[in-house]
């Protein structure tokens, strides 16, 4: 599946993201496009779980590849916060 998912900008946001989808299924294969806002997910995964993983982590997330309703967070926009906290 591919998610669109606004918010990521560093490394650590990368990290979140992974570790989010593969605590649903830890064998998924999780490739992540910073700029491009982009994570591509193989797994045994559903959108929706996917997308609520990303949305308890603080990310805006659609599935483009599904027919997925976004879920907005109260932190849109922003990142994890490590890249600003230094």
């Amino acid at each position: 599946m591919k998610l669109t998912v606004e918010g990521m900008t560093c490394g650590h946001c990368v990290r979140t993201v992974t570790y989010a989808l593969q605590a649903l299924d830890a064998n998924a294969s999780v490739s992540v496009d910073l700029p491009g806002k982009t994570v591509l997910v193989q797994g045994d995964i559903r959108a929706a779980d996917a997308i609520q993983a990303l949305a308890a982590q603080g990310y805006d997330v659609v599935a483009t590849d599904e027919a997925v309703a976004v879920v907005p967070t109260e932190s849109a926009g922003q990142c994890c916060g490590s890249c600003k906290a230094a």
